[in-house]
């Protein structure tokens, strides 16, 4: 199955190390960070999720919750976070998806037979409370995540849903944004943007939000 922005993040039910998820349900009114790992044990993967669990409380100001996902069974799993825990200094705070019968791999389209035949990418998805999949990136086996990137984009999607404007390349919070071409009222243009803009080309305005 090959998912596209702006799909709806298709529903599952999977057991996993805090019990049995109904994802829809389980995510609720929340965001989601859906990542794969391409099995237990696997050093790569072992730093990701230690710096997801240090990255709690992060994710929790932004109304996120993490899941995890290894091709491997919840007993497996179990053992593999006794290893996160002492080798990254944490505690895994976050459900890890025990999906032995790739059911929900294969529903994501997360095993790329031409990398692996049985175990799965590094895919990752954000997902809105509204179930929509507003970020895929997928990454090689070999090569870790950059989870500051992960709350970067979060920070972005969640601004841009609620102001008329994008985020420019290497874009950070409190950093200039442009306004979006649609946007071309003065009056609206005055009213949301009372701190004035910079029209560096009529398609290409910066401001900055307070």
């Amino acid at each position: 199955m090959s998912i596209r922005l702006g799909d709806e993040a298709p529903d599952f039910e999977q057991d996993s190390t805090e019990g049995h998820i109904r994802f829809h349900q389980w995510l609720g009114n929340s965001w989601g960070v859906l990542f794969s790992h391409p099995a237990d044990f696997t050093p790569v993967c072992t730093t990701e999720l230690g710096l997801t669990a240090k990255l709690k409380a992060e994710f929790d100001s932004r109304n996120v919750k993490a899941l995890a996902l290894s091709v491997d069974p919840v007993d497996k799993h179990h053992q593999w976070i006794e290893d996160i825990n002492d080798t990254q200094n944490t505690t895994v705070n976050f459900p890890i998806l025990a999906d032995a019968d790739r059911k929900v791999s294969e529903l994501y389209d997360m095993i790329h037979p031409n990398a692996s035949a049985t175990l799965t990418v590094r895919s990752l998805f954000i997902i809105d409370p509204q179930k929509k999949v507003r970020l895929i990136i997928t990454y090689p086996a070999s090569t870790g995540r950059n989870f500051n990137e992960v709350l970067r984009v979060i920070d972005s999607l969640q601004l841009t849903d609620n102001e008329k404007v994008a985020t420019p390349g290497n874009w950070l919070p409190g950093d200039r944004v442009v306004i979006v071409p649609s946007l071309q009222d003065e009056a609206e243009l005055a009213s949301r943007f009372p701190q004035g803009y910079e029209a560096v080309r009529p398609y290409l305005r910066f401001t900055k939000l307070k």
